[in-house]
């Protein structure tokens, strides 16, 4: 009883601090038990044991916030999930749509020794396989100069930085568009009334070709990418 408490508490210090890295909405105990897929008792339960051991700061009906040492704890289940997730891509072959299952068991077993001899075998990378970046050992996070691609306006371009993780469907779709981190995106025209954003997409894949491609992206791909504007 004692380690599984232990895991789930890492595992919602792990997701508070995710989730206030690209999105600035606080975080309630509502949005919390969607993002952890579990009834608003069982998060109410949780965040009062979190409060309890000091790693965070919550009252009624306010946002969920956490303490240095919450933050700390939190950056470090980060960094184990990240690692772990590039080595299984990089190293064993896996998509970046099958990786987070994995990750989620793999980052409570292994030991420290184990995740820092993986970090060197990667050559300590600065990002994981969606463009998440890789907390360093000290606490550290370097973020990129990123907006979501549905701030880029027609006629302006940007790098892919980062793309979510969070639904394994969207990304298989956009495996199989080729888009990869790294990629040129341009905003060609944009549809209010229908929804759909034309962008131009000069993927890296070095099966792509060169030929830029021409796609239209719904709200759902939109809001699931972000990019370093071009400047």
């Amino acid at each position: 009883m004692a380690q599984e408490l232990s895991t789930a508490m890492q595992d919602y210090l792990k997701v508070l601090c995710s989730e206030a890295e690209w999105s600035h909405t606080p975080m309630t105990t509502t949005g919390l038990a969607t993002r952890m897929n579990v009834a608003p008792s069982s998060v109410s339960e949780m965040v009062r044991r979190l409060s309890a051991q000091g790693l965070v700061y919550h009252r009624p009906y306010e946002a969920i916030q956490l303490t240095d040492e919450g933050r700390r704890l939190g950056l470090a289940m980060m960094r184990r999930h990240r690692i772990i997730e590039t080595y299984l891509v990089e190293e064993l072959g896996y998509t970046w749509d099958e990786v987070h299952d994995e990750a989620e068991v793999l980052e409570h077993a292994i030991s420290d020794l184990m995740l820092a001899r993986i970090d060197a075998k990667l050559g300590f990378p600065t990002r994981d396989p969606h463009g998440d970046p890789i907390p360093r050992e000290d606490g550290t996070v370097h973020m990129p100069d990123a907006v979501n691609l549905s701030e880029l306006q027609v006629g302006e371009s940007g790098v892919i930085a980062r793309i979510s993780d969070s639904d394994p469907d969207l990304l298989r779709h956009l495996e199989e568009l080729n888009f990869a981190l790294d990629d040129l995106i341009t905003v060609v025209e944009k549809s209010p009334f229908t929804g759909g954003t034309t962008i131009e997409h000069s993927s890296t894949h070095a099966n792509a070709g060169r030929a830029p491609r021409s796609s239209v992206l719904g709200d759902v791909v939109l809001h699931s990418v972000w990019v370093v504007r071009n400047s």
